[in-house]
């Protein structure tokens, strides 16, 4: 494949918020750290640092904890015949108010944002019917899913709105797609033919078996070259699935679990979303401005929506199902008291379900598209006190999240066990038939720099990895800056981080896993479930979208 650029130009590298020279200099170190073993890529770890550069609102923002928290609405199945539950999602565009007394203009999931939450029984499958009544195409990816290839939302494989062009002229033979190639590098847009994209117009069924332990996923846009602003715009929801082995469990549940989505974002002076995209209709040229290619940051933390909320609550237990939305914002979550008082953050879960055995945290790191279940203990504060969630990872505004006021006493029938799932997979070194390295970092192509993996951009119709259904596989990564890797369909162990034993946060079964800078880690899966084209990314948005994206075909 002819690497070409996925975004910006050098011009436009050098404005990014840390240097050429930086960036080339820990590239070096990185290619010291594959030769030396994964130790001397750990001793260069150091704090999460940000990987972008940050909008900021014109608009007037509320002040913090001034705004109730929205709680999404659960969406109820249009039919539920033939032991399958059939629900339907129109995207199009609509106004909100998100900042008080101002509307503002989004691309959402019926209309909300977040989009509506689904709610599955593990084995019970759902199939969603998505209609883009959008001006541009759309593609729905359910992240953390155990879905089969032709339903993982594979980022050509488009919903085009009524009255968009057909692609198919594109994928008739290599001189075409040659062709296009080259046309795309004279306009500066990278978009390129793939043989195998299946294409539906107006609407797509995506088809979800749901045979796997229960957890809390998350469905947004996944169209190539454009997900970050899809999703900077609102196209994202949460899908919970729950099974017998967590009923079993008496876990803080109904008005006692609440789902959190956390997101930043940024408002003009009319309210309306700020993003630098190169192209604002995002059909054409895709990308954004160059000092924002490390990644796009917003100032106004939205937690459901809602700008620094506050939630009353009980003097109970907590269930906290936290999802990271942000494009490329990192949290490093602590629940606070006025006073001072650090509460414990009682982990019970992971991207992929429950946990072995809770995990207690003071402090926790929270990357894009990570989620965490978490126990938060209310009892024995006082009525009308209060509790903040605050990111220590930010400052200002920024550094505060949302907050939880104690509203009145209550009995508490919860309880947290020492012993959570039995189900939590364990593969050992010894089974793995292939051991792979990726390095993750920007990167020298043809055309100037981007984000790469291997040193090669993202191509649909290149095959990047091959391996067999039940597969055992040892996988190790290294990075530049900070970068979140997501794996579709499968979940995995993390066995390392910088040749030492996993962090806290790392334990149970995850599918995203964050690398801070001049981070290796290593991972372990199996790769079953179905056969196909599925990928592996960083989860970054905007690094997605310029080219730090792979395929992975199971046979």
């Amino acid at each position: 494949m002819a690497e070409r650029p996925r975004v910006f130009r050098r011009d436009d590298w050098a404005r990014m918020e840390w240097s050429r020279r930086h960036v080339l200099g820990l590239g070096g170190a990185l290619g010291l750290a594959t030769a030396g073993g994964l130790a001397l890529a750990g001793a260069m770890a150091n704090h999460p640092a940000h990987t972008g550069n940050q909008l900021h609102s014109a608009a007037p923002l509320p002040e913090p904890y001034t705004v109730p928290l929205p709680i999404p609405p659960v969406l109820k199945p249009v039919d539920n015949s033939g032991g399958t539950d059939h629900y339907e999602i129109t995207q199009r565009e609509t106004t909100a108010e998100i900042l008080p007394g101002t509307r503002t203009k989004l691309w959402a999931y019926n209309g909300t944002f977040p989009g509506p939450t689904i709610e599955s029984r593990r084995g019970r499958p759902a199939t969603v019917t998505h209609r883009n009544e959008l001006p541009v195409p759309t593609v729905v990816h359910l992240h953390g899913g155990r879905t089969p290839a032709a339903s993982d939302g594979y980022p050509t494989d488009l919903v085009l709105p009524d009255g968009w062009p057909t692609p198919s002229a594109h994928h008739q033979h290599a001189q075409a797609q040659a062709h296009m190639r080259m046309a795309m590098r004279t306009a500066g847009a990278h978009t390129m033919a793939d043989p195998r994209a299946v294409t539906s117009r107006v609407t797509r069924a995506y088809t979800f078996p749901l045979d796997q332990r229960a957890t809390m996923l998350w469905y947004h846009d996944h169209r190539m070259d454009f997900t970050a602003p899809a999703i900077w715009r609102g196209l994202a929801g949460m899908h919970i699935i729950r099974d017998e082995t967590e009923d079993a469990l008496d876990l803080p549940r109904g008005d006692h679990e609440v789902p959190l989505m956390i997101a930043d974002r940024a408002f003009a002076a009319d309210g309306s979303l700020t993003y630098p995209s190169l192209d604002p209709t995002l059909r054409d040229r895709p990308g954004v401005e160059g000092s924002y290619a490390a990644g796009v940051l917003g100032d106004v933390i939205l937690v459901n929506g809602a700008p620094w909320p506050v939630h009353e609550v009980d003097a109970v237990r907590y269930r906290l199902r936290l999802l990271n939305a942000s494009n490329a914002r990192h949290y490093e979550f602590q629940a606070v008291t006025d006073e001072g008082r650090i509460l414990d953050l009682r982990q019970i879960g992971s991207d992929q379900g429950l946990l072995s055995e809770p995990v207690t945290h003071t402090t926790l790191p929270v990357a894009p598209a990570e989620r965490y279940d978490v126990v938060v203990d209310f009892a024995g504060l006082p009525t009308g006190s209060r509790v903040r969630l605050i990111n220590r990872l930010g400052s200002g505004r920024t550094r505060e999240v949302m907050a939880f006021r104690i509203a009145r006493r209550a009995r508490d029938h919860s309880h947290i066990p020492t012993k959570l799932a039995s189900d939590v997979p364990v593969w050992r070194r010894s089974e793995a038939t292939a051991v792979r390295d990726f390095a993750f970092r920007a990167g020298e192509m043809e055309h100037g720099r981007g984000w790469v993996i291997g040193g090669r951009a993202f191509d649909p119709s290149r095959t990047d990895v091959r391996t067999r259904l039940g597969a055992v596989e040892v996988w190790r990564f290294v990075a530049d800056v900070h970068h979140p890797i997501h794996l579709h369909l499968v979940g995995f162990r993390v066995l390392s981080r910088g040749g030492r034993d996993p962090l806290p946060h790392d334990a149970g079964l995850k599918d995203t896993l964050s690398l801070r800078p001049g981070e290796s880690a290593e991972i372990i899966t199996r790769f079953d479930g179905y056969r196909g084209r599925y990928l592996f990314h960083c989860h970054n948005a905007e690094h997605e979208d310029m080219g730090m994206m792979a395929n992975l075909e199971i046979t």
